[in-house]
């Protein structure tokens, strides 16, 4: 692997403070008039709008201002978040649906270890045998809206209505199926005109996925971003009055070149002493055999070198990468933690071929992949 960038230090995701869990309590706060629970100090209103677009890094939105021209209007007087670790959608997911930081809503990860079974728990594809509630208990914010009197609403692919990351993550709002972009736009804009105090929530997934296929260097993802911009200027062209509407993402990404990856399956002084490996490529959750954590730590130290910031569980949990940790939730973090500090990445063309096969991938702690986008517009 060659090292195409200078080691930084990482970007710690500034939990309680300006963290995409900060943005989604804040926006309930902003709706009930919670003054304390609204630490981004955003307007009062009765209606709000989360319109999240998926892979939507703000590093790549300031370099597509041509293709994303309303977004980028609302960007000039804006500032970035940092959307947690992992920088990965499921952790992220969990963050918006509690208000949590990882540490304690549980959803530290893509793939993480279900402690004390010798398997992976996949946050995108959901075992049968384990209940998204029982792995994350905690009151999600549509709950408390519903508590509350607002009317809380999801806005999404139909294939998303029952999954388990959806159970675990976004409990008790209505959902609306959308089956196509400008669907996305039309559900929204309906649940915001249904009552007058309401939450609505719109995920838009299709970025993310051409990133992961051309990579964010592509015309491909240039032309799904100016389509992403037309659904934010429809949506906020038709808003009811006294409504809010804000845009972010869930995490950046940036693309690696086939050079700057190291195969975790062709690659024994990896995989020595591993019975697990989780996370993604970027962010790896790395599970030790009884007895071996300290071997792995400086085996995968001394492999991954500068490139990546390779700490051990207590380690990366003590530098905040988690943000607050319940006690009963670290057995999930990996005994070693691994996040790429360039643009390099560990797959595993085995056991991941999928995944080992994308052009654009997120996870770390790097610029490009913790700053998002914190952009809000209002109606008259």
């Amino acid at each position: 692997m060659t090292t195409r960038e200078p080691r930084t230090s990482p970007i710690v995701p500034a939990y309680g403070e300006r963290t995409l869990a900060d943005l989604a309590a804040s926006i309930l706060a902003s709706l009930t008039g919670d003054v304390a629970g609204n630490v981004l100090q955003l307007p009062p209103a009765p209606r709000a709008c989360l319109l999240l677009v998926d892979g939507l890094g703000w590093e790549l939105l300031r370099a597509h201002q041509a293709a994303a021209p309303f977004l980028s209007e609302l960007a000039f007087n804006s500032s970035p978040l940092t959307c947690g670790f992992p920088a990965t959608t499921v952790t992220s997911l969990a963050s918006i649906g509690t208000g949590l930081p990882p540490g304690l809503h549980g959803m530290v990860g893509y793939k993480v270890a279900i402690p004390g079974q010798a398997r992976l728990l996949n946050g995108l594809h959901w075992r049968d045998d384990l209940d998204p509630v029982a792995w994350q208990p905690r009151p999600t914010l549509f709950q408390r809206a519903a508590e509350s009197g607002i009317t809380a609403a999801y806005v999404a692919s139909p294939s998303l209505r029952d999954t388990g990351l959806s159970r675990a993550a976004f409990r008790a709002p209505v959902f609306r199926g959308a089956r196509s972009p400008g669907a996305l736009a039309a559900e929204t804009l309906a649940a915001l005109h249904e009552s007058e105090r309401t939450m609505v929530t719109a995920y838009h997934g299709q970025l993310d996925e051409v990133g992961h296929i051309y990579g964010t260097a592509s015309e491909a993802w240039a032309f799904q971003l100016a389509h992403v911009d037309r659904i934010a200027e429809h949506i906020a062209g038709s808003l009811p009055p006294e409504t809010m509407l804000y845009v972010t993402a869930d995490h950046g990404m940036v693309d690696v070149p086939a050079e700057d990856r190291v195969d975790f399956d062709a690659s024994p002084e990896l995989a020595e002493g591993v019975a697990l490996l989780g996370g993604d490529a970027r962010a790896r959750h790395v599970y030790a055999e009884p007895g071996a954590a300290g071997d792995v730590l400086a085996r995968w130290q001394d492999a991954l070198g500068d490139w990546a910031w390779v700490l051990s569980r207590e380690e990366a949990v003590k530098n905040g990468w988690f943000g607050q940790v319940d006690p009963e939730l670290a057995p999930r973090i990996g005994d070693v933690v691994a996040a790429a500090a360039t643009v390099g990445a560990v797959i595993a063309t085995r056991g991941e071929p999928r995944e080992s096969q994308m052009v654009g991938m997120h996870g770390s702690l790097t610029a490009a992949e913790q700053l998002i986008p914190f952009l809000s517009f209002a109606s008259r």
